[in-house]
């Protein structure tokens, strides 16, 4: 599909969701305009549905001081308006905690998510799903009729990589996140900000990372056994859907966003985000999550999602403060699937053009597939996911990335984590090296435990620690040792 056909698919999608708006304008014009609470949700004490009553120029009597209007999201047109509510609440938003003291109201029910109805909680970076029944925390709000979410993290680590191509360092991982959402006309209106300080907590040199790959710290040499920092901005993005019963249509776009590509982003799956560095795998599987350019067009029924996107295929350059300039010159689709609770499958395909700075001649297409869980033990939350992504180099080879990672909550102040990857790599050597341009199997086993000392409803604080194994092949084992051991050593605090 070339980005002209993208183009083509993403008007007709205009065109339904203006059409559904339009629609379900006329079929609301004569009725009563009112405040609604949530869909699917009950505020008032008494059991009983209201009784529609017809417009009268009658004063209406001012609310209880605790009251407020809440939101329409995503409702079925023609469908009866909720009881007004007579103690309104702040109501969680998308990607955040619902279980950790933010169950609804008098027995209500999870709010609707940005892009279709269903739960806010399947959703996760840029437009990817994952289970219903996963959690994020965040601080939420609501300010009219606008609900708001605020959550982050940030990671002081102490890193040493072992063996001779090793290093150490001390650096801040870290991003803080807002998202907002109203009803607007006849869909619901979505604002996501996401950004880093990275560029000087981690620096444009990144931090050491076995194994890892992709990107520039000059724009004259890659980055290998490094991980680049993030950019300032990590989205910018806007959301705009229409839904009907069942389903939805949605519009999404962002400079930068993430496009329709690859398994929720790793810092934002619980799976992923309690170790403080990246997966080796990154690269194969959920790179473009920062993207400066994406337009994606997707529908939703019940449990399924399909959607395309046009985006820019360049990864970020080495000047991590501005940003890059939107170029619309490569398209990925998406199909999705939440067949229970507990479980988020994907699987997706691009055509990425010139991805990295130093090689522009080369095109990449990628194909990953994963597979979330998400579950409860006695000692808490459980999730794990299953991926596998391939990168087609156009010229070039095929290369393959395995990633299997889990996390469990042990209790109200453990967190055990673990990562399993294998990965082929051909950009572990640069000239004058006699292995440049060779590709490798490589591999990882991590296994780390935090213990959280601070554990208040809106915020915690912890120590961790986490021990790596790297396994490379005998051909190149006089570069990196047999099997060289990391150790991170470090500090977590979370706004949730």
């Amino acid at each position: 599909m070339s980005p002209r056909s993208l183009f083509v698919l993403v008007l007709v999608v205009i065109a339904i969701t203006v059409t559904s708006a339009r629609a379900q304008v006329h079929a609301t014009a004569d009725t009563t305009t009112m405040p609604m609470p949530m869909p699917g949700m009950h505020h008032g004490s008494s059991g009983a549905p209201a009784t529609p009553r017809k417009a009268t120029k009658k004063k209406v009597a001012p609310t209880t001081s605790h009251a407020h209007a809440a939101p329409r999201a995503h409702t079925t047109p023609g469908a009866r308006p909720a009881p007004a509510a007579s103690h309104a609440h702040a109501m969680p938003m998308a990607g955040m905690d619902m279980s950790h003291g933010m169950s609804m109201p008098h027995g209500g029910h999870a709010m609707t998510g940005l892009y279709g109805p269903y739960a806010m909680t399947r959703e996760a970076s840029g437009t990817a799903w994952q289970p219903d029944a996963a959690e994020h925390a965040g601080i939420h709000a609501m300010r009219g009729p606008w609900m708001l979410m605020l959550h982050g993290m940030v990671d002081v680590v102490w890193d040493h990589q072992g063996g001779p191509r090793g290093d150490e360092k001390l650096f801040g991982a870290n991003m803080l996140m807002g998202m907002a959402s109203r009803p607007f006309g006849a869909g619901t209106l979505g604002l996501r900000a996401m950004t880093s300080l990275e560029p000087v907590t981690i620096g444009t040199k990144g931090y050491p990372l076995l194994l890892q790959t992709g990107e520039t710290a000059n724009g004259v040499t890659p980055l290998i056994d490094r991980q680049h920092p993030h950019d300032l901005f990590m989205e910018l993005a806007g959301s705009y859907s229409v839904a009907r019963g069942k389903s939805s249509v949605f519009l999404y776009g962002g400079l930068p966003g993430e496009p329709a590509l690859g398994p929720p982003a790793f810092m934002h799956r619980f799976s992923g985000e309690n170790d403080p560095v990246a997966p080796i795998t990154h690269h194969w599987l959920d790179s473009t999550h920062i993207t400066f350019g994406v337009l994606t067009a997707g529908a939703v029924l019940d449990r399924v999602k399909v959607e395309a996107s046009a985006f820019r295929g360049r990864e970020p350059d080495q000047n991590r403060w501005n940003f890059d300039r939107p170029k619309l010159d490569s398209w990925s689709f998406r199909a999705s699937l939440n067949p229970a609770p507990w479980a988020a499958l994907q699987v997706s395909h691009g055509r990425i053009e010139s991805p990295e700075q130093l090689e522009p001649e080369v095109d990449q297409d990628r194909t990953t597939a994963s597979a979330m869980f998400d579950g409860r033990w006695r000692g808490g939350r459980w999730e794990g996911l299953i991926a596998w992504g391939r990168n087609r180099n156009r010229p070039g080879r095929t290369l393959d990335g395995f990633t299997v990672e889990a996390a469990a909550g042990v209790g109200d102040a453990h967190t055990l984590f673990a990562r399993a990857e294998r990965v082929e790599k051909d950009e572990l050597f640069v000239e004058p090296d006699p292995h440049v341009g060779e590709p490798f199997t490589v591999g990882e086993l991590t296994a780390g435990w935090r213990f959280d000392l601070l554990r208040r409803a809106h915020a915690r604080a912890g120590l961790g620690i986490a021990g790596t194994v790297a396994f490379v092949p005998r051909a190149i084992r006089g570069a990196y040792g047999d099997r060289p051991r990391s150790v991170l050593l470090f500090v977590h605090g979370a706004l949730r």
